[in-house]
């Protein structure tokens, strides 16, 4: 007997073969390759095995052909992901960004002015102090296709992404070819060699465990280094080096954005394991063992960038977008914080403490953790979530990058874009607590 469909109460009768799905559907589950056993064959896929079966083919044969269906599936979506990355992030790669950027640093990993060591200064709440640089960086930063070789048939398999960022310095600028020397032109440096992505990015990477995803004007992107603990980083700079999804980790690199015409947003998040949580006899009695230490947040860099022009006036440079100015410089905080706040508590209060949430010039609120642990048993497992709330224009955008807890912290649960007319915000403003991130 065939299986009763749910009825469509938005069914518009002249279409009457468009699939309705669900969301409200508990037992409903997104293609993105992240949960297991996630692609489920379709009615004719089903029905198309079950024939083979009664033709005499094996169950493991059946087994076989339905996951081979689900694997052309995640294909698919990965080829999807890879070229709407590619054509709306990177513009095809016909066009460059040229941004400013805002760094900083956190006391965590600064000396105290007391003497106290790194990471004794903090706020009155505990938490890290963020310490702004003295001068901001103007990059340009593009990204384009490459060709590989290649044994597959799949297109995308021969083509790889690669980016580029790089300073540019103002005409009246006399430090182009010096050497860094101050801790400050030290740190400058470690920024732009940091990576946020695979060095060549292939389509499988947009599949949950890398932690590159994009959706509608959002995307997000993701490295991280492994805890090594018999010293096999070499150094190599090949595409496979990060391969390693599953932590725990040294580094992990994680940036979010928003664009919106020829704007962009986007914030840059550099997280380091202390090398005392490495060592036991420095370990921690309240925290996770030295197997798994905590990832702390290092530096923040948020990129205010434009496409074809500089987003903001400087002396001698007539090549400003004096229009995007206000909306990406103009006052701090997005109005009444965070459109839809996401719950970061778990079993109690301890891991929201976790947490900071800036206010960032340009109407846009930040919110994102500042120690993620790599134990799998704390907080129950609960994962990790980094929110962006900016409204470039009539829009009001939120997006929300959810990860794993525990060593799969690299890899995406989701990655969520609310977006809602700017005037309509407060009217309109969820009250439901959002997700639940421990389910």
């Amino acid at each position: 007997e065939e299986e009763e469909k749910p009825e469509n109460p938005y069914a518009d009768p002249n279409y009457p073969d468009l699939e309705f799905v669900n969301y409200d559907d508990p037992g409903y589950v997104v293609d993105q390759g992240i949960v297991g056993d996630e692609f489920f064959p379709t009615d004719a896929e089903a029905k198309s095995a079950e024939e083979r079966a009664g033709d005499g083919e094996g169950e493991g044969d059946v087994e076989a052909q339905i996951e081979e269906m689900r694997e052309d599936r995640r294909r698919k979506n990965d080829e999807y992901q890879f070229e709407t990355y590619h054509e709306r992030v990177l513009k095809n790669g016909d066009e460059e960004y040229r941004g400013e950027w805002t760094l900083y640093r956190t006391s965590t990993f600064l000396p105290s002015e007391d003497g106290a060591g790194a990471g004794a200064a903090a706020d009155e709440n505990g938490l890290p102090r963020l310490v702004k640089a003295r001068k901001t960086l103007r990059v340009v930063s593009s990204g384009r296709k490459i060709a590989v070789e290649t044994d597959s048939d799949f297109r995308v398999d021969g083509e790889r992404i690669v980016h580029e960022e790089t300073v540019a310095r103002s005409p009246s600028s006399e430090e182009e070819g010096t050497a860094p020397t101050t801790d400050e032109e030290l740190f400058v440096a470690e920024i732009l060699s940091n990576k946020y992505w695979p060095d060549r990015m292939s389509s499988g990477d947009f599949r949950g465990p890398q932690g590159i995803m994009c959706v509608g004007n959002a995307y997000t992107i993701c490295d991280a280094v492994p805890l090594s603990a018999d010293g096999d980083d070499d150094g190599d700079d090949d595409e496979h080096e990060h391969e390693q999804h599953e932590g725990p980790f040294a580094e992990y690199r994680a940036e979010v954005g928003i664009q919106y015409k020829r704007m962009r947003m986007r914030v840059k998040l550099d997280y380091r394991a202390k090398e005392e949580d490495n060592e036991d006899e420095d370990e921690d009695d309240d925290g996770p063992s030295s197997v798994h230490p905590p990832l702390y947040l290092r530096s923040m860099a948020v990129c205010r960038e434009t496409t074809e022009r500089w987003p903001r006036h400087e002396e001698g440079r007539t090549d400003v977008d004096d229009a995007t100015s206000a909306r990406l410089f103009g006052p701090p905080g997005a109005p009444g914080g965070l459109y839809d706040p996401p719950p970061v508590v778990g079993d109690d209060d301890e891991q929201a403490g976790r947490y900071m949430m800036v206010d960032l010039e340009g109407g846009a609120t930040l919110l994102f953790p500042h120690r993620m642990e790599q134990d799998p048993g704390a907080f129950g497992g609960n994962g990790w979530v980094t929110s962006l709330d900016w409204t470039p224009g009539r829009i009001r955008y939120q997006v929300d990058r959810k990860v794993m807890g525990g060593y799969g912290i690299k890899g995406l649960r989701s990655l969520e874009l609310s977006e809602v007319q700017g005037q309509d915000a407060s009217e309109y403003r969820p009250n439901d607590g959002g997700e639940d991130m421990r389910q």
